[in-house]
């Protein structure tokens, strides 16, 4: 008996593992597409970072990002414990965010490019002041991109929590732990790779074999273009993200599309990925409206 015991205990633990893995596998595609925007503005806020202390920079953004995690994993288990009837409207705001984020992304390289240009130069020109506090500096560097990943998170855990959150706690526990883990790690790994492309690129043009010059000229040339994909990619994926989450919140539009994907067959994704995210840009579009609006209506207000 006492053997039988212990085999259907295992049997069990394994269940719950299996169970674990699979729902932790649905989260983190869900939450993969905040991933490209995350890489990219992460890669972004250490450019300029002298190159001997661009890693030292990433490792204090890694360790300020777990961090984050200690704060939004608890709150977002409390939230599920004492408030479960928030989680689809945190996730509903969640999705609406990412859509503002990237009509905003949108609307800001199209009208503000002057703007971005003027910017790089004054930062070209801040390194090159040999009186830059360059502690000084850095600290803020880092600050700002622990700021960003403070938001990027919160939507990656809300997302998460919306695929577990008819879950045991345990369940919960594990799967936004192990998110959060995963995200961190993966996404400042493969930020510390990108901002050295450059430097390892550069490192292969002292070689003397003309295969390793070769290849330190790709990465010379594939750095910055990596850069740009992965922003076009991240804003791509903020629409896919975001349309999806409200779309399944709104169950007219949810059927609505459903039905037009349905006489596709097997291809019905190419129906709904375009709609989906369609409804993405036009919420984004609203909600970027509404944030002007109510910004000129506290300009006005501020100046009587």
């Amino acid at each position: 008996m006492a053997g039988a015991s212990l085999l259907a205990l295992l049997d069990d633990i394994a269940t719950i593992l299996d169970d674990v893995a699979v729902m932790t596998k649905v989260a983190a595609k869900k939450t993969a597409g905040v991933l490209g925007d995350d890489l990219a503005l992460n890669a972004q806020q250490v450019a300029g970072v002298r190159a001997e202390r661009e890693l030292p920079v990433v490792w204090a953004v890694a360790i300020g990002s777990l961090k984050n995690k200690l704060i939004l994993v608890p709150a977002a288990l409390a939230i599920s414990a004492f408030a479960p009837w928030t989680v689809l409207p945190l996730l509903m705001l969640g999705g609406l965010y990412l859509c503002f984020e990237g009509v905003e992304k949108l609307a800001h390289k199209w009208l503000h490019a002057a703007d971005d240009a003027a910017e790089h130069d004054n930062n070209l020109a801040a390194m090159a002041d040999e009186t830059l506090d360059l502690a000084a500096f850095e600290a803020d560097k880092i600050k700002g991109a622990i700021r960003t990943d403070f938001v990027l998170s919160a939507e990656i855990i809300v997302i998460a929590l919306g695929t577990v959150a008819d879950k045991p706690f345990s369940s919960q526990l594990v799967v936004l732990a192990g998110i959060g883990l995963l995200m961190t790690v993966g996404v400042y790994g493969l930020v510390a790779g990108i901002v050295k492309l450059d430097d390892v690129g550069a490192w292969l043009l002292t070689k003397p074999a003309a295969a390793a010059k070769a290849v330190g000229r790709v990465l010379l040339l594939a750095a910055p273009k990596l850069m740009k994909l992965l922003t076009i990619v991240g804003t791509a994926a903020m629409f896919m993200v975001g349309g999806s989450i409200l779309v399944h919140g709104l169950p007219p539009v949810h059927h609505f599309i459903e039905h037009a994907a349905s006489g596709a067959g097997a291809l019905g994704w190419l129906v709904s990925l375009p709609l989906e995210m369609a409804v993405g840009v036009v919420a984004g579009g609203l909600a970027l409206r509404v944030m002007q609006i109510v910004s000129k209506v506290r300009g006005k207000n501020g100046e009587h």
